[in-house]
């Protein structure tokens, strides 16, 4: 690169200029870009959703030209490879070496717990796609601010579908063996059986299992139905060996079991099949149907929640730099701005409540053939749902967070 003394001397007159005449450096810096990071996995079991993080951001931002409140929109994309460690060195590249303003991701909720005291101690606004709950919860982090669902958000209605609708009295539950599964699956336990459900048994299998043929041999015959809790492609590599042994009893998924990713793979057997989101691109919306238009004509399939995760992020930045005018050098200001955000998107109409988290409409989706292809369309809305339930907050932040363990199997106690 050649050095230009002229403009190097021209600019630091201008910023010194600038400096002399008493210009404030948060004024100073509207002329720079805003600068947002992207967490996302582009490798493994959760490179499906990941790789769609990217997509989704990138049409929003395009769709308004990369400006918000009056200035350019700068993206850098960062790879975590779904490891905690390097998602948090991740961060701290974006952070420190790119010196963005506020970060979209990242994807899994080990990820965000691994991070969490830097990104309190860094001050950076964070937009998750990642379910932990507890940083909207007992351990709230202040720069947190999630719009699309906790763990167990979506889990609840589907819960109360499965006991109040589908009158299904006892139920096993499997999910990936870790944070995003343990907490989807302690949710899902507790509203079914507050419905006078049971949850007649727990599995767990590894994130990158090769193999589920010895999970679905336990699976208990006299289940009522089975809830999936899985993330990325393992709802689908699921569902297909479950189909070829045979099994019968009925399947329902969480938010990603039956995500539009996972589910163009799938065969005719997945048709019927019920889910819970707050997402699907069914959705009748003018912003939807354009957003779902957009991503069909580039990837040759229908977005899922991943990919309108990130795009409904572009949505609630834009809300709240155009209140600012642009200034997110105040981080104070761009937080408040951003967990005050109201506004319609993608998904309905959302709003956040006091630890910065989504209440928005919850969908019970149900998977069938549109056009030679496989879709989820929505039969129930529920609405506003919180990251609370129906139950009153103060009560439920006594109890553990979801777990593995918790709550206990009845049978247990």
């Amino acid at each position: 690169m050649t050095f230009n003394r002229r403009k190097f001397i021209k600019a630091a007159g201008a910023a010194a200029g600038a400096a002399q005449l008493g210009f404030p450096t948060i004024v100073r810096a509207q002329g720079e870009p805003i600068r947002l990071g992207l967490l996302t996995v582009k490798t493994g079991a959760l490179a499906s959703g990941g790789i769609d993080m990217e997509r989704g951001l990138t049409i929003f931002l395009k769709e308004k030209n990369y400006t918000m409140g009056g200035r350019k929109v700068e993206l850098t994309v960062a790879d975590t490879a779904a490891i905690p460690a390097q998602a948090r060195t991740k961060m701290q590249e974006l952070v420190e070496r790119e010196r963005v303003h506020a970060v979209v991701g990242p994807l899994a909720a080990f990820e965000a717990l691994a991070m969490d005291d830097y990104i309190r101690a860094a001050q950076i606004p964070t937009l998750p796609i990642a379910g932990a709950e507890d940083m909207t919860q007992r351990k709230a982090n202040p720069w947190f601010v999630r719009a699309t669902s906790t763990s167990a958000q979506c889990a609840y209605p589907m819960a109360d579908y499965c006991a109040k609708h589908l009158k299904y009295k006892r139920m096993t539950a499997i999910a990936d063996d870790f944070a995003y599964g343990h907490e989807m699956l302690g949710g899902f336990q507790q509203v079914f059986e507050d419905a006078g459900g049971t949850l007649a048994q727990k599995l767990f299998s590894p994130l990158n299992a090769p193999d589920y043929g010895s999970f679905i041999a336990q699976i208990k015959p006299d289940a009522d139905g089975v809830f999936l809790g899985f993330a990325g492609s393992n709802g689908f590599r699921f569902l297909k060996q479950y189909n070829e042994y045979g099994i019968k009893t009925p399947i329902v998924g969480g938010m990603t079991a039956f995500d539009e990713v996972a589910v163009r793979n799938m065969g005719d057997y997945a048709i019927g099949k019920l889910s819970s989101c707050w997402y699907t691109a069914q959705l009748d919306n003018p912003t939807n149907r354009r957003f779902v238009a957009t991503y069909r004509a580039e990837n040759g399939y229908e977005p899922g929640q991943y990919a309108a995760g990130t795009y409904l992020y572009g949505e609630v930045l834009f809300a709240a730099i155009e209140a600012l005018k642009g200034r997110v050098e105040d981080k104070q200001a761009f937080i408040k701005a951003l967990r005050g955000v109201r506004v319609e998107t993608l998904r309905g109409p959302i709003e956040f409540d006091d630890y910065g988290n989504v209440i928005g409409n919850i969908y019970i989706r149900k998977v069938e053939k549109k056009d030679a292809r496989l879709v989820n369309t929505n039969i129930q809305t529920y609405p506003k749902v919180s990251q609370f339930w129906t139950y009153d907050p103060k009560e439920f932040l006594k109890h553990p967070v979801w777990s593995r363990d918790y709550p206990p199997m009845k049978s247990t106690t």
